[in-house]
């Protein structure tokens, strides 16, 4: 699947102008509140109308305005899953579901209802109805209408903006069964470091309807030019590796990044899988020397790559650990006092149950 966007838009004071492309799987749309997220799913939809634009996928020309080319929401065959999960209140959740099917072209078209109950988990939902559910429990239902429709495109606009941390965990797992085990393009809207890095494949960054970054999840979202959108909790980064059993310690799993080697409290993910971790820059100390007597597992050697000066006197030391790049937040304070300075070893100290998987 190969999805081109180009579009430029002015809603009063606030102008789009943005283009990406996407080769398939989960595509975010990662920036903060007012960087345009919003606007740029609803063109992608037809919600919205572009002053100029050009949209294309596989091939099939939606949207070029040059050519006076708009085809209406309705015969693009996207599913869209909204913040609030729109279900309808007299409606059970069985009928909710079948109800996407009006939209898949044919009886026997879209994605196996046994198949999608199975992929998020509702069957004993069924007969419920939507006032008897939680908040997690209809975006599921939410997510299942739209993928009944038989989509050739999913749009999920941050589906989790309404849910407390307990549902966001819920959920997160069906979403990621439904980028791994179905072939369905998403483009995804969300202002959150941790979901962008569990979920997303390509992330495009916008910023004041611009877009300033784009590319893997993990070199995106680790770029220091970022870290003011993404914030003093979330900065960091992102490091892929795969998971390996530990042998002396059944209680921690793992995680190989190239020739580094990460501990953190066990996961039951199989050998060999593909996993990101998140490494909050707030949750790495520097030690110019090996420190000794720490109940850190994680103690590891890398050579300062770049120092930036962060707001209230803080500074990001971003730390090259074996083709790995960490981030360290300190006090400036902090930084002269141990002498730092570009091309210098350093030690990074790092608590497991910081570790973010």
């Amino acid at each position: 699947m190969t999805l081109e966007v180009e579009t430029r838009h002015r809603l009063a004071s606030f102008s789009l102008d943005a283009a990406f492309s996407s080769e398939g799987g989960v595509t975010a749309l990662f920036g903060r509140s007012g960087s345009g997220k919003t606007t740029l799913i609803n063109i992608i939809a037809g919600l919205l109308r572009p002053n100029i634009g050009r949209i294309v996928l596989d091939g099939d020309v939606i949207v070029d305005t040059h050519q006076g080319i708009f085809t209406p929401p309705h015969r693009r065959r996207f599913g869209y899953v909204f913040q609030e999960s729109r279900l309808f209140p007299h409606l059970n959740v069985r009928r909710n579901l079948t109800y996407g099917r009006w939209f898949a072209g044919r009886t026997d078209a879209g994605q196996s209802f046994d198949k999608i109950i199975d992929l998020l988990g509702v069957e004993p939902l069924l007969e419920r109805a939507p006032a008897n559910l939680s908040g997690g429990e209809k975006q599921r239902i939410a997510i299942g209408r739209a993928l009944l429709s038989n989509p050739r495109l999913l749009l999920m606009d941050e589906p989790f903006a309404a849910l407390d941390d307990a549902r966001k965990s819920e959920i997160l797992p069906y979403l990621e069964r439904l980028r791994d085990e179905t072939d369905i393009p998403v483009v995804y809207v969300s202002h959150s470091v941790t979901e962008v890095a569990r979920l997303a494949n390509r992330v495009i960054a916008l910023e004041n309807g611009r877009v300033t970054a784009a590319g893997d999840a993990a070199s995106v979202l680790s770029l220091s030019a970022l870290s003011p959108m993404i914030g003093k909790r979330e900065a960091g980064a992102v490091i892929e590796g795969v998971v390996e059993t530990d042998d002396h310690e059944p209680r921690l799993t793992v995680i190989r990044a190239r020739d580094t080697l990460f501990r953190v409290p066990k996961i039951s993910l199989a050998d060999g899988r593909d996993i990101r971790l998140h490494i909050a820059a707030r949750d790495v100390m520097l030690a110019t020397k090996r420190p000794e007597g720490l109940s850190a597992l994680n103690i590891i050697e890398g050579t300062i790559a770049e120092i930036a000066e962060e707001e209230n006197g803080a500074i990001d030391v971003r730390v090259d650990c074996g083709g790995n790049i960490i981030v360290s937040r300190i006090t400036g304070f902090s930084g002269e006092r141990l002498g730092l300075s570009i091309g210098m070893p350093v030690h990074l100290v790092i608590k497991s149950v910081a570790l973010n998987p």
